[in-house]
């Protein structure tokens, strides 16, 4: 495998309030979630040695605390096996914003919009609708978002590599916006969109062919049970 290789890393499992959209809540990691960033570091460690791949000494993250969680508890692990790691942040990496609702629940953030008469009604399965963007400041629709981490992960690769190739960067964020980011490069259909989810702590690899070209090259989707709201 030559070229450059991005590995999307959804953050661990965390301590995210009960019926309310993943968005931009503050919380960090659980224990489990700490445990499985641990294992995605020990696997990151392992695909390097088996592949002879670089690790780009630059790993990227969101704002979340559990984003960033993830990659520091990532760094460690591959600091301990011998590699050199630091980690940048950036807001264009954050999960799809909810204006001023962030950290409402669902029923809470209905309950605004039935208030103001300014709004309609959200329509149901509002929360996993790509087009649908909440009323509210600063709000994003999901297409938004992944337009948005497309856009970074363009501009990634866009730039001189900092090693040899093959190169593996490391990218920690969110899950529904790394999906329709993947959409808008070409990676998943809009029917995959909604037939997946992502693993907690377990890379994704894309590799970029030049030419705004992306594949799958590592790692899989998790299947979304039927009925399961998406929050993420």
């Amino acid at each position: 495998m030559s070229g450059r290789i991005v590995a999307l890393i959804r953050h661990g499992a965390y301590d995210q309030r009960h019926d309310t959209p993943s968005a931009l809540q503050p919380y960090p990691l659980t224990e489990t979630g700490i445990a499985q960033a641990r294992t995605c570091g020990d696997g990151i460690a392992r695909l390097l040695d088996e592949n002879g791949w670089r690790l780009d000494p630059v790993a990227h993250s969101s704002l979340q605390l559990r984003a960033w969680q993830t990659a520091q508890t990532v760094a460690e692990t591959l600091t301990a096996a011998g590699h050199d790691l630091t980690i940048g942040q950036t807001p264009d990496l954050s999960e799809r914003a909810l204006g001023s609702a962030a950290n409402l629940t669902i029923g809470e953030i209905e309950e605004v919009l039935r208030a103001d008469p300014r709004f309609d009604t959200p329509p149901p399965g509002w929360k996993a609708d790509r087009d649908y963007r909440l009323p509210l400041h600063g709000a994003e629709s999901l297409g938004m978002a992944g337009a948005r981490v497309a856009a970074w992960l363009r501009d990634l690769v866009a730039q001189p590599a900092s090693a040899e190739l093959p190169l593996l960067t490391l990218v920690f964020g969110h899950g529904a916006a790394f999906r329709h980011a993947a959409h808008d490069l070409g990676v998943l259909t809009l029917a995959e969109i909604a037939g997946f989810s992502m693993y907690h702590a377990r890379p994704l690899l894309l590799c970029y062919r030049g030419n705004d070209t992306w594949v799958q090259c590592g790692g899989a989707w998790k299947p979304r049970r039927r009925q399961e709201t998406a929050l993420d």
